[in-house]
């Protein structure tokens, strides 16, 4: 049976968890000390995520036109996304600074990052899903022992709610846009050494779908840093791509607008493919805007159909099952493209969901 491209990002959990389980012993034992609890969670952390592949896909290069396409495919993490990156990072934050209960609102990938996490450091995990989202993910949240609380509204609501109960009962909160901004940046930053790491220089694009923006601009961020220290030769340019008129990042971008502004929650509609990508307020919207900017990058649409095709294309062309949302980047780039060709150089795009 052909594997199902709308079944969502997946990782390799289960060989994960047998592959560091001394270590998990150790750093989710409260009786442990806790230098030993860290340095043994800093071990599982960097050598189960990061360090994603970097591919040339010259299949796919025939196929749109545009030559040294490479695709860094973040299915490579343990649960299958980028989210893993910011996950551990602030798990191993959160066991630093003496917390034992975490805290964050998700519709789907992130969730389980957090609860995988938070489950090697021996913290209590607790997640906040809106009602009206079913994402099949959940389920293992729940193996990972996650307490799953439902939330009236939509995911701008439960990161609210979720952030008041780490405000009033002293929990970690992982949300984004809170105070640990600067260590999801700084993780998400990791994205563009690991680039560098493999090119030698900054290649003259990154292309990333974007939701809330704070992948857009941690990886930014991090190419700005190599920049200054003078191991590239260049700034990137940053291309971001979302659902069809359904993210205020790209919105702001394409109206020319200073700054990110909500968009009519009413006339956001969640579809299969898009729920990734959706949202009317975009918490980081204002710094992946900045980073679009500062690098004369630019934002696009993409819609279902595009996305669905991608997938299909990158899983026959390159075999690699990715998640039709993760194509967005990449369909924004190719797009530009096809209307104002770009020049003979090295080009990434940022993808997620699982090898096949």
């Amino acid at each position: 049976m052909p594997f199902n491209i709308l079944d969502g990002a997946v990782g390799e959990i289960g060989p994960v968890a047998r592959e560091v389980e001394e270590q998990r012993k150790i750093a989710s034992d409260p009786h442990q000390p806790m230098e030993m609890r860290l340095e043994a969670f800093e071990d599982i952390f960097e050598s189960e995520v990061g360090d994603t592949g970097l591919v040339r896909a010259r299949n796919l290069e025939r196929e749109v036109g545009l030559r040294q396409i490479y695709l860094k495919f973040e299915g490579g993490n343990p649960t299958g996304t980028q989210k893993d990156r910011i996950a551990f990072a602030q798990a191993m934050d959160a066991l630093r600074r003496g917390y034992d209960r975490i805290t964050m609102a998700t519709c789907g990938n992130y969730g389980v990052s957090i609860a995988l996490a938070a489950s090697f450091a021996g913290l209590a995990c607790r997640i906040y899903i809106p009602e009206t989202y079913h994402t099949n993910r959940i389920k293992e949240m729940e193996e990972l022992n996650a307490e799953i609380v439902r939330v009236e509204g939509d995911y701008e609501k439960a990161v609210i709610v979720s952030g008041e109960a780490a405000q009033k009962e002293e929990l970690y909160d992982a949300n984004p846009g809170g105070d640990n901004t600067m260590h999801q940046l700084k993780a998400y930053g990791e994205i563009a050494y690991e680039i560098y790491d493999e090119l030698r220089d900054a290649p003259s694009a990154v292309a990333v779908p974007v939701s809330n923006g704070t992948t857009v601009a941690g990886i930014y961020r991090g190419f700005l840093s190599l920049y200054r220290r003078g191991k590239t030769s260049r700034q990137p340019r940053i291309v971001a791509g979302s659902s069809f008129g359904k993210n205020p990042i790209v919105q702001a971008y394409l109206k020319n607008s200073p700054v990110c502004e909500d968009l009519v929650p009413e006339r956001i509609h969640e579809t299969n493919v898009n729920e990734p990508l959706i949202n009317w307020h975009a918490i980081d919207g204002d710094h992946a805007l900045e980073s679009i900017r500062q690098t004369g990058g630019w934002g696009a649409n993409a819609s279902d159909k595009a996305m669905l095709a991608y997938a299909r294309l990158i899983r026959d062309k390159e075999g690699l099952q990715v998640l039709p949302a993760s194509t967005a980047g990449l369909i924004a780039l190719i797009e530009y493209h096809k209307k104002s060709p770009l020049t003979n150089d090295r080009y990434v795009a940022v993808l997620t969901g699982r090898r096949s």
